[in-house]
Parts: structure tokens; sequence; C-alpha cells
């Protein structure tokens, strides 16, 4: 059964810029894991994979029902790409299955997480 879906549009132009300003948002975002394969990315991928993570963890706080803030934070999720380079969420507070999409544009990461419970 479904308990949340969320959804996220992210302009990638407004990360990169707040990441050229605030190079400490990287480490605000993305976990350890995560930031090893932000790492491993050249120029403009890794600030798609730097927008694709910011836009996949808030669409996972609505599908969550809680948003970013008290409840959940940004390093409580953790979305890493598998072998194949498909995302998949590793770490997350839901005890149930989640589920994770993400779609970059030449200028924006939309992102999708459905929650499921286990039956």
């Amino acid at each position: 059964m479904i308990f949340g879906i969320g959804i996220d549009i992210t302009e990638i132009q407004r990360i990169s810029d707040l990441y050229r300003r605030h190079p400490q948002f990287l480490l605000d975002i993305l976990t350890a894991t995560e930031q090893g394969q932000f790492n491993r990315l050249k120029n403009n991928h890794a600030i798609e994979y730097l927008a694709g993570r910011f836009s996949a963890k808030e669409a996972y706080s609505k599908a969550f029902g809680t948003g970013i803030g008290s409840k959940i934070t940004w390093l409580d999720i953790e979305i890493i790409n598998n072998e194949q380079g498909r995302p998949i969420i590793t770490k997350q507070p839901f005890s149930g299955d989640g589920h994770i999409s993400i779609s970059h544009t030449k200028d924006l990461v939309m992102t999708e997480v459905i929650l499921e419970n286990r039956s």
C-alpha cells in the first residue's frame, strides 16, 4: 500500500550557483557515500548529481509528509547509483520501501519518490 508520493522540480543553475557561493552546501546535502560518487564526476555531471540529490531528498520529504526540517534532515536520506547507474534509496527514516526516479533536462531536474508500506 502506498504511504506517500512526492515530486520535486529544481533548476540546476540555482544549485550550481548555490554550490559555487557556499561549498559547504555539498556537505549539508550529501552523505559521505554520496560525496564519494559526486567526487568521481566531472563538470556538469557533478552539478546534475548534486541537483538531483537535492531534488530527490525534497521529493522524499514530501512523500514522507514532513518536509526537510525537524523530523528529517538531508543526511537522513541517502540515494546512490547502483552498479547499473540506477538511483536507489539506501538510507531512509521510513520503515517501508522507497522507490525513486530522477530525470534531467539541460536546465531542470525532476524527481519522484514513492514510499510503500511493506505487506
